[in-house]
């Protein structure tokens, strides 16, 4: 029995595939990849009727004529839903993301801008998908990222905000660029939530969040950080990496450790790999659905209030709201108060 007990000798230590949802570890909770390629929007940033034809409309994860429509019915997308416990990380690469909320908040963001939605209570949302471009194709890129917050931060106020691309710590170098979500890289500035709660707030917990975009042949090295954290490595894209010249196939995910330095050198095509990495919480926590509380009985009551309650606070007209085609991106709060990037 000892033999199965022994850890992994080197910098990786498990390998396993990539699918749209990812196996995640504390601090995290879930993340999900999106790619889709979409064809020309209508006049309701809807797909034409028969590209449509024939879906399970409300529920189509079946990659079919190169997109899903996820939950939607009219635009692709999430119509509203409920977050409770956790925080959000929303990167549309590629793409645009029109949101409503409980809250009053409204917008549209996209192409590079980065999200923060924090929810230590009941909050519900939509997130579509708008077909903008009414001639052209409409594909989007994009990955969402829930970050867990300990008991102590859960149950106060919910909190929106925007962080525009040009406001994200970029660092490049020979055949790479690296977006720095959260964290820091390569002496750039440290991000963290905007939100007035958070796990990533104390530098302590070593939060990063990082986005690796590698040439062929690229070499990029990671530096170590808190020998207390979960790191793992997710590539999108590409035909494998590797580790220390440990070999990584593509489409997959890579625990490794978290107190040296990794020397990521890429292969033969254009690679995309996320990096995930932070102090665990370490707290007992049950959930379910949208939900992460500390015990089994708070998450059925949360349940139970999400059930009847959840669209008491809903005030837009319906729940897939999309915002007018000549929007642009910005970010409106309830106050009347708004933000567009520069």
């Amino acid at each position: 029995m000892a033999l199965f007990r022994r850890k992994p000798k080197g910098p990786v230590i498990r390998r396993t595939v990539l699918n749209m949802h990812w196996d995640t570890e504390d601090p995290f909770t879930f993340a999900s990849h999106h790619e889709d390629d979409y064809p020309h929007g209508n006049a309701q940033l809807a797909l034409p009727l028969d590209e449509i034809r024939g879906r399970d409309l409300g529920r189509d994860y079946e990659k079919r004529l190169g997109f899903r429509m996820y939950h939607g019915k009219v635009v692709p997308g999430f119509p509203a839903h409920a977050h409770w416990g956790y925080e959000t990380v929303t990167l549309p690469e590629t793409g645009y993301v029109d949101h409503f909320d409980s809250l009053g908040n409204q917008g549209r963001f996209g192409f590079g801008d980065v999200q923060w939605v924090c929810a230590p209570s009941r909050y519900t949302h939509d997130e579509m998908y708008p077909l903008v471009d009414q001639e052209g194709r409409n594909p989007n890129d994009i990955t969402q990222i829930m970050v867990n917050l300990p008991l102590e931060m859960k149950g106060g106020p919910c909190a929106v905000n925007d962080v525009w691309r040009g406001d994200v710590p970029s660092v490049t170098g020979d055949g790479y660029e690296v977006r720095v979500l959260c964290g820091s890289f390569g002496g750039s500035p440290t991000m963290t939530s905007p939100s007035p709660v958070s796990w990533t707030h104390e530098p302590s917990h070593a939060v990063r969040i990082l986005r690796i975009s590698m040439e062929p042949g690229a070499e990029v090295v990671l530096d170590a950080t808190s020998g207390r954290a979960n790191r793992n490595l997710y590539n999108v894209s590409g035909d494998g990496y590797t580790v220390d010249g440990i070999g990584v196939p593509g489409e997959s995910r890579v625990k490794a450790v978290a107190d040296a330095d990794l020397r990521i050198v890429n292969g033969d095509e254009p690679t995309v790999l996320w990096v995930l990495e932070g102090v665990p919480i370490g707290q007992r926590m049950e959930s379910y659905g949208p939900v992460v509380l500390g015990s089994t009985d708070e998450v059925r009551a949360a349940m139970q209030d999400i059930r009847t309650d959840q669209f008491k606070d809903w005030d837009w007209d319906v729940i897939d709201k999309a915002q007018p085609v000549d929007a642009g991106r910005f970010i409106r709060y309830a106050d009347g108060t708004e933000e567009r990037p520069s």
